[in-house]
């Protein structure tokens, strides 16, 4: 046996605590979905990755003290348009690591991810948005949703062209997948959404879709939900839903089955929920065109101005209709959410955007409302259960064509040092329809990428240590 082996053996075969760790997280309930482990263990973290997970005792240059803790993957939001500091920081205090436009998008895509590297609290991504590219070539005068010309005019043939090349060149720029919100280009033929399918199955890219109808009716959520799946069957791309309670509300039992079984049958489909009994949307978009009331099963004062906090009326509907402003929608059945609750492959995501402190509390604490509320007040799912969900799952949506996130959502030895360490007995959100720009509480320490951004609860000045996450070219 030569030296250098001996020394390699020996090195090998060195107890853990004989190494000293960036950081090391002590006596913490570790809990990997990926591979069920639910016990007592120390984590080891260096150069940005976990580098042990073990029961042995171990030093790092800093310590946390994780006992009556969890320790768990950081959270992962598929559905964040809150893309800026202001949101970052109510994910972060919400254990989210990893929070992703997927729906709406972003075009183009490449300014879109040089504005936020080394300037984000958590990592970040965004789709190739076929609804920015329509705003932009048909002259809309909306923000993030269309409010004026791409709802009230279809795009001729030569724009239709430009929209799909424009949505290609994101792909090219590594956009993950194509955020499709058909509802709010209502103009906008079956036969054009198919043509976006084949762009994203040519890709292997995911389409990311708002569906073009929600609630009762006909036609309605059940001929929305056959929309998507039958364009993915016919073109075989790979398919992922968006808030599948608010669009189907009391269908969502049979949306949900619907999902299931195609899925059962072999077909690449995905779906996600938020943990409230309200969503909320731009009140100038297209889901409030005449019709609105009998499709979601409310009247005026189902629906609130998210800027301050009022009810409204006829009178003030029409009024704020007239501004840019959005309103949380009061239509969602508490049993709803718990068909939701019930259904393993469902994924749990924010849809979340805080403005100045106003929105929706779905943007603070959809995380924590999980696990404080329906995990372990109403024990509407087990804990472990809930984490899947909002790790593991997510991460497997997206790790087929992005490299990085298959290092994400799990706690191992080699991945991704995102972590977030919380209460289970404290966990809670905070955020309320009335004042919702409040931070979640029991969230002791958040890491992302081996750095802490939360410690003892509290945010960690001056890291900015998110990165982009991009499809690979």
């Amino acid at each position: 046996m030569t030296r250098r082996t001996l020394l390699f053996l020996l090195a090998c075969c060195a107890p853990a605590f004989a190494q000293t760790y960036d950081i090391a997280i002590l006596h913490g309930r570790v809990m990997d979905p990926a591979t069920n482990l639910d016990a007592i263990r120390n984590v080891g973290i260096k150069n940005g990755k976990i580098a042990i997970v073990t029961a042995d005792d171990i030093k790092g240059r800093e310590t946390i003290n994780a006992r009556g803790l969890v320790v768990a993957p950081g959270f992962i939001d598929l559905h964040s348009h809150g893309q800026d500091e202001e949101n970052y920081r109510y994910k972060a205090h919400d254990g989210v690591t990893t929070a992703l436009e997927l729906e709406v998008g972003a075009w183009p895509i490449k300014p879109w991810y040089e504005a936020r590297e080394g300037k984000s609290l958590v990592n970040f991504g965004a789709s190739s948005g076929f609804l920015a590219s329509t705003m932009a070539v048909l002259g809309d005068t909306g923000k993030l949703l269309p409010r004026d010309k791409a709802v009230e005019e279809a795009p001729d043939p030569a724009q239709q062209r430009q929209i799909l090349d424009d949505v290609a060149d994101g792909l090219a720029d590594g956009g993950l997948g194509i955020g499709i919100g058909i509802a709010y280009v209502p103009k906008t033929t079956r036969e054009e959404i198919f043509r976006v399918f084949e762009t994203a199955s040519h890709w292997k890219r995911p389409c990311f879709v708002h569906m073009r109808f929600d609630g009762n009716g006909e036609p309605g959520v059940v001929d929305a939900v056959q929309e998507v799946l039958a364009d993915a069957v016919s073109t075989g791309a790979s398919l992922h839903i968006v808030h599948i309670t608010s669009m189907g509300l009391r269908q969502t039992p049979l949306c949900l089955r619907m999902i299931d079984g195609a899925r059962a049958h072999g077909l690449d489909v995905t779906t996600e929920m938020y943990p409230y009994t309200a969503g909320s949307t731009s009140l100038q978009s297209a889901v409030f065109n005449p019709g609105w009331q009998q499709r979601l099963g409310i009247s005026y004062d189902g629906l609130q101005w998210a800027a301050t906090g009022e009810r409204l009326t006829e009178e003030t509907f029409e009024k704020y209709r007239k501004e840019e402003g959005w309103v949380i929608i009061h239509s969602i059945p508490e049993e709803v959410v718990r068909e939701g609750m019930a259904d393993h492959n469902v994924m749990f995501a924010s849809d979340g955007r805080m403005v100045n402190g106003t929105g929706h509390p779905r943007s603070a604490g959809t995380f924590a409302r999980v696990l404080g509320y329906y995990v372990r007040e109403k024990h509407a799912l087990t804990l472990m259960d809930a984490l899947r969900r909002m790790t593991l799952m997510p991460a497997e949506r997206l790790e087929k064509m992005s490299p990085a996130m298959r290092t994400k959502g799990r706690i191992g030895a080699g991945m991704d040092a995102d972590i977030t360490v919380f209460n289970p007995d404290t966990i809670i959100d905070k955020a309320t329809f009335e004042k919702p720009a409040q931070y979640s509480e029991g969230i002791e320490y958040v890491l992302v990428g081996g750095t802490p951004v939360i410690r003892h609860g509290d945010f960690v000045d001056g890291v900015n240590p998110g990165r982009g996450i991009l499809a690979s070219r």
